[in-house]
């Protein structure tokens, strides 16, 4: 997060147009790739990545529900798992295999319990019903040096706000890529964002 405060999470990406799009993100600086296990044929999605860029970004799996996706996304050559809520059993799972964990919380209960879990950072979500305020208040009481990155509803226009708040980075998804969106226009999306990043 130190070098790359930005998660892009290609959710409906194919295939196909997967390498294309990595390429220019991976050009522009963005080193974690998400590919939610919602998209067409994701397993190939992280593959491909893995193969061409896994030594250069982290590449994983988002909107992980259960331990047997945790599998397949290790044997796509996956290394981080990003989950929407906070299941021990997944965690675990992503431990067993020597992969990065980012459960989803929305709660203080939620939080504790994952970094109990041994978490590698925190995704809040969905991010927009909280706001940066909620992140502030959470991070008055979390221990010192938790990675918390808001998801859901981050564009360039609240990046400062949520920054302000504690962020240590963003999982951005419509902002950075919408289904069908090529790797030109990808590409565009990141540079306003990566801009409004560098101004505050």
């Amino acid at each position: 997060m130190a070098d790359s405060p930005w998660i892009a999470i290609l959710r409906g990406v194919r295939p196909d147009e997967v390498e294309a799009i990595g390429a220019v993100l991976v050009e522009m600086g963005i080193r974690v790739i998400e590919v939610p296990l919602n998209s067409p044929d994701p397993f190939e999605s992280i593959a491909r990545l893995s193969r061409r860029y896994g030594d250069r970004a982290l590449i994983g799996a988002g909107t992980v529900m259960g331990e047997a996706d945790v599998a397949r996304v290790a044997d796509a050559g996956g290394q981080i798992i990003v989950t929407p809520h906070a299941d021990l059993a997944v965690v675990l799972a992503a431990k067993s295999r020597g992969l990065l964990i980012v459960p989803g919380f929305f709660t203080p209960t939620e939080a504790f319990a994952m970094l109990r879990a041994g978490v590698d950072a925190l995704k809040l979500f969905p991010a927009e019903a909280g706001g940066p305020a909620m992140l502030r208040a959470i991070r008055a009481v979390l221990p010192a040096g938790t990675m918390v990155l808001p998801v859901g509803g981050v564009d360039p226009d609240n990046v400062a706000a949520w920054m302000a708040a504690g962020a240590a980075g963003f999982g951005i998804g419509s902002a950075i890529y919408s289904q069908g969106d090529t790797a030109a226009e990808v590409g565009a999306k990141a540079a306003k964002i990566i801009a409004e990043f560098k101004q505050r």
